[in-house]
């Protein structure tokens, strides 16, 4: 073999990256999906491994990404469910790296959380020179704090306390940390100790050259004059419940028969918020599209007359960015939401804003701004725009990959200018105090 040939295969095995995701198959994890790409347009090699979804192969090469995926486990029920759920996956998820290490070794291994177990297998891959970058896509102690309460008995005290403990070992471990948003980042400084220059936020923005408003198909508002959208995963702490009970209001109490509501996605409450809609009447209002794809997210965004962020007010939520927001803006939706610091950064003066609870005044901006078509052009047209000049995934691309480039010595491109600082209302979110520290490497 040449020297030069030695070279470049050299090269090639120090930009390979593998990323490894447990909640959800790509490229159906839209965020790991644009991260796969931003760095396979940036000359890495990039192999994942995740969880199938249904009808996919165990092995495929999709736009030139390297998927390795596993037989998905049997849907979790209490603490020794959810536990034998993570110890399946971390050891299916080990096995594969053996199977991506023999067909090409990779220089990096990418965790996405949740959960936040792989730390331990970057540990054993450390020994072959192996770097950690941990992509932080969520709070788990904030997740069972929002899900259950604030921890009263022993055994959930023991429970919480091990979230903050694999929490901790996932930023001791990691090499550089990829946060989606400022509240991420400063819990990875404060609560993580993670050193300010090894984070780097890195939103999870809409390609809006792709994401943007098409042909509006008419049939999809099921004979009515409007289309009302929610989208997301639907989750015990996602608050769908409440997108319904707002339905119920303006069907209801409002009298309004011309709205017809679809809620796009799927989640452990699916089947259970099917039973409520029907006890409550609403089966010739209500649309549950399940599990779709971009093409069906386009088409009811495009023929939607305005998006719900009806996320209410926890631990969790308040300091995440919710990606339906976002995406609503992108295909020039109104946006009606509850004032959530993160959705605010996210939204800016591009949306309606109420405080969280406020079940009734949610329906009634709803119908208000259904019944003026000149404010949901000029929302729709300014939240367009905030998209596609503030949030979109570019920027956020290149900070993404700025991290390996820089992690590994490449050239750096100038870096995206830094954004604002997100407020954290220490009050509603206990463990965590304002900071004035300025975030130096990314955009929001």
């Amino acid at each position: 073999m040449s020297a030069r040939t030695q070279e470049e295969g050299s090269q090639v095995t120090r930009r390979h990256v593998l990323i490894i995701v447990q909640n959800l198959p790509v490229p159906l994890d839209r965020r790991v999906w644009l991260e796969c790409q931003a760095l396979t347009a940036a000359g890495y090699e990039v192999s994942v491994i995740c969880p199938k979804g249904p009808g996919d192969p165990g092995y495929q090469v999709l736009s030139g990404v390297h998927l390795y995926k596993y037989a998905p486990p049997p849907q979790a029920n209490g603490v020794l469910g959810y536990l034998l759920e993570f110890v399946y996956c971390w050891l299916r998820t080990a096995r594969l790296t053996l199977k991506v290490w023999r067909r090409a070794p990779f220089a990096a291994i990418q965790a996405c959380n949740p959960p936040d177990t792989y730390w331990a297998l970057a540990r054993l891959w450390r020994a072959r020179g192996v770097r950690f970058i941990f992509d932080h896509h969520d709070l788990n102690p904030e997740v069972f704090r929002s899900r259950f309460g604030e921890p009263k008995g022993l055994a959930a005290r023991v429970q919480l306390a091990g979230l903050y403990w694999l929490e901790r070992k996932t930023f001791h471990t990691a090499d550089r940390v990829i946060s989606t948003n400022q509240s991420y980042q400063r819990i990875a400084w404060e609560r993580g100790d993670v050193p300010v220059e090894h984070t780097t936020v890195v939103r999870s923005g809409p390609d809006t050259s792709v994401m943007k408003p098409g042909t509006p198909k008419p049939e999809l508002r099921n004979g009515r004059e409007h289309l009302v959208a929610w989208l997301g995963i639907m989750g015990p702490q996602d608050g769908v419940d409440g997108v319904l009970e707002i339905a119920r209001r303006v069907v209801r109490d409002h009298g309004r028969e011309d709205v017809q509501f679809a809620l796009l996605g799927f989640g452990d409450c699916l089947e259970d918020l099917k039973k409520q809609c029907a006890e409550l009447g609403l089966d010739d209002y209500v649309t549950f599209t399940g599990r779709v794809g971009p093409p069906q997210i386009a088409d009811y965004l495009s023929t939607a007359s305005l998006g719900l962020s009806a996320d209410p007010l926890s631990p969790l939520n308040d300091v995440s960015t919710m990606n339906k927001t976002m995406e609503y803006m992108a295909y020039a939706l109104p946006v009606v939401a509850y004032r959530l610091t993160e959705t605010v950064v996210s939204a800016g003066d591009c949306a309606v804003y109420l405080e969280p609870g406020d079940v009734d005044g949610f329906a009634k901006e709803l119908l208000g701004l259904l019944d003026d078509p000149a404010r949901r052009d000029r929302l729709g047209s300014d939240g367009r725009a905030r998209a596609e000049q503030v949030l979109d995934w570019r920027p956020q691309a290149q900070a993404y990959v700025g991290v390996y480039d820089e992690l590994f010595g490449f050239e750096l491109e100038p870096a995206a200018p830094p954004s604002r600082p997100a407020v954290i209302r220490d009050h509603r979110t206990p463990g965590l105090r304002s900071s004035r520290r300025r975030v130096t490497p990314t955009a929001d």
